[in-house]
C-alpha cells in the first residue's frame, strides 16, 4: 500500500492551519487533520497480463483514524479535497508550467472557505510572480470571490463575458475596483 500525504505538498490551502509551528507544511482542517491519497496495488498479476493496476482513494485522517472520504463528506469538503489535490499536483509536477486554470472553484464552499481559497490563490500568485510565463485563469460567476482576489496587489483586472445588443458574446476588460458599480 502506498500513501501520499497531499497536505505536505501544499502549505496554504483552504482553511488549514499549521499543525505545529516546527513543521508548517503539515496542515489540518478543523475536523480533518489532513488528507492522503492511498493506492492499493492489485497483486493479482497473471503471466498473460503483465500490467499492474492501482486503485486510488482519498482518505481523511483525524488522530489515528483514517476514513475514506467517499460517502462520508459534504459537497464542500469534496470541493476542498479536489482543489487541494489539483493545486498540490500542479505545484508538484507542473512548477515550470505557465498556466493554472480553475473552473468555478467556489462551488459548494461557504464564505470562510471562499476567503481561504482567495488567500491561497493570492499566495500562489505571489510566489509565482517571478515566473515570467505564469497565468492564473479562474472561471467564476462569484463576483465576491473576484473582489477578494482583487484586494491583493497582484490582481487589478478581470475579463467579463457578456452579451451585446446583438446577443453575441463580448469580452470586456474590467477593473476589480469597478465590481461594486457594475449593473447586471
Amino acid at each position: 500500500m502506498h500513501y501520499v500525504c497531499i497536505a505536505n505538498f501544499f502549505p496554504l490551502i483552504l482553511n488549514f492551519q499549521p499543525k505545529d509551528s516546527h513543521n508548517p507544511h503539515t496542515l489540518f482542517l478543523l475536523d480533518i487533520e489532513y488528507i492522503e491519497i492511498r493506492s492499493d496495488a492489485d497483486d493479482g498479476v497473471t503471466a498473460a497480463d503483465k500490467r499492474r493496476t492501482y486503485n486510488y482513494r482519498v482518505v481523511m485522517i483525524k488522530g489515528d483514524t483514517a476514513l475514506d472520504m467517499r460517502g462520508r463528506c459534504s459537497a464542500g469538503q469534496k470541493v476542498l479535497a479536489s482543489l487541494i489535490i489539483r493545486l498540490a499536483l500542479a505545484e508538484t509536477f507542473c512548477l515550470n508550467c505557465g498556466i493554472l486554470a480553475l473552473d468555478e472553484p467556489t462551488t459548494n464552499l461557504d464564505r470562510e472557505n471562499i476567503e481561504s481559497l482567495a488567500h491561497a490563490l493570492v499566495e500562489i500568485i505571489k510566489s509565482r510572480s517571478r515566473q515570467r510565463n505564469f497565468q492564473l485563469l479562474v472561471i467564476t460567476h462569484d463576483e465576491d470571490f473576484v473582489e477578494l482576489l482583487g484586494r491583493s496587489e497582484y490582481v487589478e483586472n478581470f475579463y467579463r463575458i457578456k452579451k451585446n445588443m446583438d446577443q453575441c458574446s463580448e469580452i470586456v476588460k474590467c477593473s476589480v475596483s469597478s465590481l461594486g458599480s457594475y449593473v447586471h
